[in-house]
């Protein structure tokens, strides 16, 4: 069956919305650790590394997280890609559309000074340090939020935990990227037919 038009987007606001939450509560939980960024968005196609300073003009952690689609397959059974040919009468249409989704989250990484010397391993240390905590909050916060957001199933959405890397340092950033498989059963008719 088809997708909701809004399947997708509410999930990834969704998840947006539990990682933000997640990070504000590993900072009151870990000293130093700044919490959600104040530019945090549901983006469309690549994530543009805008600001991982802070855009919140004191008033807030700096940073940036987004979450973006990568790709939407059809999969039976899931994780895996359904590469059966559609349209024909007596084939049946996946049960399951799998959506790959990316979580991004970036901080400001420590640069040369004005004499072109590079950090002193304090600040690489304290930077380490927040690109660590932060890797193992959006790990924990996706794993966590994404058990309990399929309403009608006990035991929550089928979901895939796929890598995780760090990205950067590049252009005073660096930051990690979560990546994530997530089933979407489809519910609505295709137009002109009527729900079974």
């Amino acid at each position: 069956m088809p997708l909701n038009p809004l399947d997708v987007h509410d999930l990834t606001e969704t998840i947006l919305g539990c990682i933000c939450a997640a990070l504000q509560d590993t900072a009151q939980q870990v000293d130093g650790q700044p919490g959600c960024p104040c530019r945090a968005c549901v983006v469309p196609g690549l994530v543009a590394w805008d600001s991982c300073d802070d855009p919140c003009d004191g008033k807030g952690d700096g940073g940036q997280l987004s979450v973006n689609l990568i790709r939407l397959f059809p999969t039976n059974p899931f994780p895996n890609e359904d590469r059966t040919v559609m349209g024909m009468r007596n084939c049946p249409l996946p049960t399951t559309t799998a959506a790959e989704l990316a979580v991004t989250l970036l901080r400001c990484a420590p640069t040369p000074d004005e004499q072109g010397c590079p950090p002193s391993c304090d600040e690489l240390d304290q930077a380490a340090r927040v690109l660590h905590v932060d890797a193992v909050t959006v790990y924990n916060g996706l794993y966590c939020c994404l058990r309990g957001t399929q309403p009608g199933r006990r035991r929550g959405r089928k979901f895939v935990m796929s890598q995780q890397k760090t990205i950067g340092p590049q252009g005073g950033c660096v930051g990690i990227e979560q990546r994530v498989l997530v089933a979407l059963p489809g519910c609505a008719p295709c137009p002109g037919e009527e729900s079974v």
